[in-house]
């Protein structure tokens, strides 16, 4: 009788979460979408998170012609209320790590 063969070590990576990476900042992403005008857009940047209009324009021009752009980045819990405003405002957001 012969003894069993070590079976193959799996070597996982571990998956970055809360728990193993909690410096690494969240972003607020805001997608384009064919509802809402680009004035409207540079509005709501202004009024949520009270930035210039210049900036808020940029942004918005990002949004625009490229299809997305991250909006404000921090904790996840000041993320997901960034998140929330955009959403009650009718824009597309989501979040991510940066």
């Amino acid at each position: 009788m012969t003894a069993p063969s070590p079976s193959p070590i799996e070597q996982v990576s571990p998956d970055t979460d809360e728990d193993t990476a909690p410096e690494t900042p969240w972003q607020a992403i805001v997608w384009n979408d064919p509802v809402n005008l680009m004035s409207y857009v540079t509005y709501v940047l202004q009024k949520v998170f009270s930035y210039p209009e210049a900036k808020a324009t940029a942004l918005m021009l990002d949004v625009h012609h490229k299809g997305r752009a991250a909006v404000s980045s921090g904790d996840k819990e000041t993320v997901e209320g960034h998140v929330a405003q955009l959403h009650a405002a009718g824009l597309w957001a989501t979040m991510q790590r940066a």
